[in-house]
């Protein structure tokens, strides 16, 4: 009975979307403030239908309610509790309905808190979002019915993937989740501004916390990505350009264009049509994203093992969805006027090189991540675009992007002084310049990609700190007057510094990493000794231990370093039972100078085992950084200037009502 009332519940939610989609944009055709105010109402009502049909799979996958094929094809009883709810959507049918109930979310969220924005334009922002929802609803209800019945049912369940079986599951898809669809907002927001021909600095400061949004909770969910692979997989990596993870970057990088060229709108009301591409080409990323993931075309540790049919299904949604935004673009595009002009040297300037760097970099990522399928569709060989191609293509489009990044935060807008500029960040200069001089000294002239990599980190933290710092230090005064300005300076200003920080963060992380790790590959007995970077690791052995559902080889290691404990650490060979397939666990000891990373191998004659032992310098700066951005991202996100702007309801009733 639960199923099939989440499935009425689906069938509900697709009836009300239509309504939604359909009935307020002719009201806005026809100026009726009947069928507009459908809109609000039925956007929270398809939220609390979506999650009545989700609360009802979760319940089922709790109580282990194998007469439903999905929980039957992805759960079993020895599993633990919190699995079993998290295993709710590691499945293609359990993600797709958290896929839609987030865009219900999301929908639901601008019905509630865009009050301020016009009736009519608020009315088409929920009309295009509830037709993404209805078309995704479809998809759920005719190619992937999370309900659907086993007839007999059987007895036991087949699990879950093991890899899946960890807290990682948790986290990390919900929050991929909500920056991928958050992007729906923007796309929803540039198609009504298109259909209203009205592309302003207005409409720009309501696009942007959304845009912030979704962009905050993406930089999250890649960052949660990467870690859990980082910790799970036992390859001691953090990237791998794998087709699924360039499907999340992505749209990350698009969305960054997005924020950093809304800017420009709203505070110069020039860059619109570009604007308006860049908000829906970052959603129709999101959607390629999804039909990687879905379609059959890729084998990966993240791809979904689906029916081709169903990426056929996805594919026509792209097509449509982006294709008839994009006809209506290039309609309406010609006839948005620009601004007033700029200078080379200027904000507008600086924001714009970001923007072409930003997309010739999610260029050359779509160019790796899809030649080879478009290769072998054509009927061509089988290849293979690794990270040699990556490096070789995007770190030479994002090293003058850091470069560039600390000079435009100070320059000022339509005309500035680049050597004015450069003077407020001498400081900054100096230190980058110091960082790459002892990278160089430290290594021996071997470094240079290093040294590089290190300074321009520097550059952009040190460039980041300046800023607000110069800005209060302009106009004199004594140190009390300084202090009061710095403590006046608005959110968003701070949460530029910090964002930016937190990039540089990650980059000295990154160049870390890909420049200086440590990794020994060696058979050891029990009682024997090795070193990496300095630390002595006695391997102790190899116990047995049983978990819920699973039960593992467990190999002990003692660190030492100059004759004094440091850690002792735990890597697992765990064998899940139901599911007959075996995982890594590595060992890992994280610090704010590296971690040291321990993964147990096989075992060999003679009671030696493999053992692979990594160093990896500054690893948590990687995820430091991302997280420091994210927080620039959400104090942003807490500025009231990006609340303010847009009419109030009761002006806007009135002039709909006057017309």
């Amino acid at each position: 009975m639960i199923a099939e009332l989440g499935h009425f519940a689906l069938v509900l939610a697709f009836a009300v979307a239509l309504l939604q989609g359909t009935l307020p944009l002719r009201g806005a055709a026809r100026r009726d403030a009947t069928l507009l105010a459908v809109a609000g109402p039925a956007a929270l009502v398809q939220l609390l239908l979506i999650s009545l049909a989700f609360g009802a799979l979760v319940h089922l996958y709790v109580v282990s309610d194998f007469s439903v094929a999905n929980v039957a094809a992805n759960s079993h009883q020895s599993k633990p509790l919190v699995y079993r709810i998290t295993g709710v959507w590691g499945n293609h049918e359990g993600s797709l309905l958290l896929w839609v109930w987030i865009l219900a979310l999301f929908g639901a969220a601008v019905a509630a808190f865009g009050r301020d924005l016009p009736v009519i334009f608020r009315a088409r922002v929920l009309a295009v979002q509830a037709l993404i929802g209805a078309g995704f609803l479809a998809f759920v209800l005719f190619t992937s019915n999370p309900f659907e019945r086993l007839d007999p049912a059987p007895f036991e369940g087949r699990g879950l993937n093991p890899i899946l079986q960890d807290p990682g599951l948790a986290l990390h898809p919900p929050m991929l989740y909500l920056g991928y669809v958050g992007f729906s907002t923007t796309f929803s927001f540039a198609v009504a501004g298109l259909l209203e021909g009205r592309i302003d600095p207005s409409w720009a400061r309501w696009l942007r916390p959304w845009t912030l949004a979704a962009w905050i909770a993406l930089t999250a969910g890649i960052a949660l990505g990467s870690y859990w692979a980082y910790y799970e997989l036992g390859w001691g990596g953090f990237w791998f350009w794998d087709p699924v993870e360039n499907a999340s970057f992505m749209p990350w990088l698009a969305g960054t264009a997005l924020l950093h060229s809304a800017i420009v709108v709203e505070k110069r009301d020039t860059l619109k049509s570009w604007t308006i591409l860049l908000g829906i080409l970052t959603f129709a990323l999101s959607l390629l994203g999804t039909f990687l993931v879905r379609s059959g075309v890729l084998t990966s540790v993240h791809a979904f093992a689906s029916d081709p049919a169903r990426g056929v299904f996805i594919l026509l949604l792209l097509a449509i969805a982006v294709g008839g935004a994009l006809a209506l673009y290039a309609w309406r595009a010609p006839a948005l006027q620009g601004g007033g002009s700029f200078a080379p040297v200027s904000r507008e300037g600086a924001l714009l090189l970001n923007n072409l760097l930003l997309a010739s970099a999610t260029a050359t990522v779509f160019l790796g991540t899809l030649y080879p399928l478009a290769l072998e569709v054509v009927g061509g060989p089988k290849i293979s675009v690794g990270p040699p191609y990556f490096h070789a293509t995007f770190v030479p489009l994002i090293l003058p992007l850091l470069a560039v990044l600390p000079i435009g935060a100070v320059l000022a807008w339509k005309r500035a002084d680049l050597l004015d500029a450069l003077r407020r960040l001498w400081g900054a200069l100096a230190l980058a310049a110091g960082a790459g001089v002892l990278v160089l000294v430290a290594t021996d002239l071997r470094a240079g990609l290093a040294c590089l990599g290190y300074a321009m980190g520097v550059w952009v933290i040190a460039g980041a700190i300046a800023d607000p710092l110069t800005r209060a230090a302009l106009g004199g005064g004594g140190p009390a007057r300084f202090w009061r300005r710095l403590a006046s300076l608005p959110r968003a200003s701070w949460a530029v510094a910090l964002a930016h920080a937190g990039l540089g963060v990650l980059v000295i992380g990154v160049t870390a990493v890909s420049t200086a790790q440590s990794e020994r590959i060696l058979a050891l007995k029990p009682g024997q000794t090795a070193e990496i970077a300095g630390y002595e690791v006695r391997f102790e052995g190899v116990r047995e231990v049983r978990g819920p559902n699973w039960i593992a080889q467990r190999g002990t290691f003692t660190v030492a370093r100059d004759g004094r404990f440091v850690t002792e650490l735990f890597s697992d060979k765990r064998f899940y039972l139901v599911e007959q397939r075996q995982t890594t666990e590595a060992g890992i000891h994280a610090t704010l100078s590296g971690d040291l990373y321990f993964v147990l191998g096989d075992p060999l004659p003679e009671g030696a085992w493999t053992v692979r032992l990594y160093h990896n310098p500054l690893a948590g700066w990687i995820w430091g950084g991302a997280a420091v951005m994210a927080l620039g991202g959400l104090l942003s996100l807490s500025d009231r200037r990006l609340r303010v702007g847009a009419p109030k309801p009761a002006r806007a009733s009135a002039a709909l009502v006057a017309r």
